[in-house]
């Protein structure tokens, strides 16, 4: 198979597809049956959460750490961790990148990057690929400020792929495939641009 490209990823997310690595580098492509999303509307942050949110303990940066941020979510969390970010996958999301479909959104404390998150925006679609933390909280507020911003520009579908215990607490459910290719149609035939949070919209 040739190296995977950005033409290859738009192709596989509008088709309601996806790439991960096998550990030994062999990309295979997903469409999971039950679905994973996220309702962007209904998602409320936990209590425990607000006081940091409060406290503005991070500085929120988007797009400017891209690669870096695909390099953190591509380190094992534990021993037994399956790493599923190759770097085939970080090179053809970072041409992505390149090309103003693929956004991260940063946090940083004294100008270190201590969390983020990275995914793909088509149309009024986002799909979010993986985040990483080094300080409490820093993923979790750099998901609120995503979601501040899918809101603000009126994304219609917050795809996460599977579900797991991560997702759940940021309200994910699961729908039929069936159900999330629809969604997924009709936020391709709108325009959304993924963009700085105009703060008095908050």
């Amino acid at each position: 198979m040739d190296k995977l490209t950005a033409d290859d990823l738009i192709y596989g997310y509008i088709n309601g597809i996806f790439p991960m690595a096998d550990s030994d580098g062999t990309l295979y492509w997903y469409a999971p049956d039950p679905r994973a999303i996220i309702p962007i509307h209904s998602y409320k942050p936990a209590k425990s959460l607000r006081p940091v949110l409060n406290r503005n303990q991070f500085e929120i940066r988007i797009n400017t750490a891209f690669t870096e941020v695909m390099r953190n979510c591509s380190k094992p969390r534990s021993d037994d961790d399956s790493v599923w970010i190759s770097d085939e996958i970080i090179d053809a999301y970072s041409e992505l990148h390149r090309m103003g479909l693929a956004h991260s959104v940063e946090t940083y404390i004294d100008d270190r990057l201590v969390g983020g998150l990275y995914g793909v925006a088509l149309g009024a679609a986002f799909f979010g690929e993986s985040m990483f933390h080094h300080v409490d909280n820093a993923s979790k507020v750099a998901f609120h400020y995503l979601i501040l911003i899918l809101r603000q520009q009126r994304f219609t579908l917050l795809d996460t792929q599977f579900i797991n215990d991560n997702v759940r607490r940021y309200g994910a459910i699961e729908i039929p495939k069936a159900d999330y290719l629809k969604q997924l149609k009709v936020a391709l035939r709108h325009k959304a641009s993924f963009a700085e949070l105009v703060r008095s919209a908050e």
